[in-house]
């Protein structure tokens, strides 16, 4: 006996819309609450069977398809924005039910526009690369809310106000009680944030100078072993893309443009890809810019037609390029784990 089914998860609800294809019989179903024992019993009654379900790569699908693969489904991750996509622009009513049916019909026609499923290892790395780029950026946003206190009662803007010898200039300015208030939460955050971060970052750097993937991508100027972790950890398996083009839009460093007749708007980054891979590679391409560098002379042209941050933006392409051809290359090996 044949199921196909298809999954539509919310975190207080999972509808289920299945066809036997053997019956043509469908059926529906609703798990209420939408956690692990409650998917495992609603899973129990397909045991044996041969099993294909299709849900969106949306947030908690993770211990989803853990289920689904213990009971031995065939599992198939779908892309959210490209699956609603395919709806079309026609006015119909949009459910729970109608979104897992449309699921599960986007995959018996062969339609479903599928996202890749990580080993359980590079989830794990993932998280904890995501989790090190959180941790910065509120630092990054909590230095800037310093700055933003220090302008509203007129004090000349100076640069890397954590040095020792900058936070020192902080505790002696003459400041109003509740801005000094401000500044003194801030600094205690950040304190805070460089604590869990530090550990992290000691870490993630030592697994990239072990792992076989990390290593090969440090070969590229510019790449060390923290990029090369970010980078690894959200390209993940770069077989999974047909050509490094693809590799540059799932990063979001591809260029939009819309253009209708004659007029064309100027383009933007997409910024669609996960922000951590960016960062790493822009982080990789301001070193990439220096007088050693093998694009060095690439960047200086760059730069000169386009402004200095377009030209890294440019090299960051450059580099993302050669990383999935370094990764495509090195196949099952590049995602060992360390």
């Amino acid at each position: 006996m044949a199921i196909v089914m298809g999954l539509d998860q919310h975190r207080a609800q999972i509808t289920a819309d299945w066809l036997n294809t053997e019956t043509g019989e469908v059926r529906r179903a609703r798990l209420t609450p939408a956690h692990r024992d409650g998917v495992r019993q609603f899973l129990g009654r397909f045991a044996g069977q041969q099993l294909e379900v299709a849900l969106e790569a949306t947030t908690g699908w993770r211990f989803v398809v853990e289920e689904l693969q213990a009971v031995g489904a065939d599992v198939h991750l779908a892309e959210p924005a490209e699956t609603s996509s395919l709806r079309g622009n026609k006015k119909r009513a949009k459910t729970d039910r109608a979104d897992a049916r449309h699921l599960r019909e986007l995959l018996m026609v062969g339609r479903l526009p599928e996202a890749w499923i990580p080993p359980a290892h590079l989830l794990d790395l993932r998280a904890r690369v995501r989790l090190r780029h959180t941790l910065v950026d509120q630092r990054g946003e909590w230095q800037q809310r310093i700055q933003a206190v220090l302008y509203h009662h007129g004090v000349a803007q100076r640069r890397d106000l954590l040095t020792v010898e900058k936070r020192q200039w902080l505790e002696e300015l003459d400041l109003p009680a509740a801005a000094r208030e401000q500044v003194t939460v801030a600094l205690t955050v950040i304190d805070a944030l460089d604590a869990q971060s530090e550990p992290l970052t000691r870490e993630l750097r030592a697994y990239g100078r072990r792992q076989p993937g990390c290593r090969a991508l440090m070969a590229h100027y510019g790449i060390g072993a923290l990029t090369a972790v970010t980078i690894l950890a959200e390209l993940g398996d770069a077989r999974r893309f047909s050509s490094s083009r693809n590799a540059v839009r799932y990063a979001g460093l591809d260029i939009t443009v819309h253009q209708s007749d004659q007029r064309r708007a100027p383009g933007h980054l997409s910024r669609q890809g996960p922000p951590a891979l960016r960062w790493a590679l822009y982080e990789a391409a301001q070193l990439s810019r220096r007088a050693g560098s093998p694009d060095h002379a690439y960047y200086e042209q760059a730069a000169a037609r386009l402004g200095a941050n377009r030209a890294c933006l440019a090299v960051a392409r450059k580099l993302l390029k050669r990383s999935y051809h370094t990764l495509r290359e090195l196949g099952d090996e590049a995602l060992q784990p360390a």
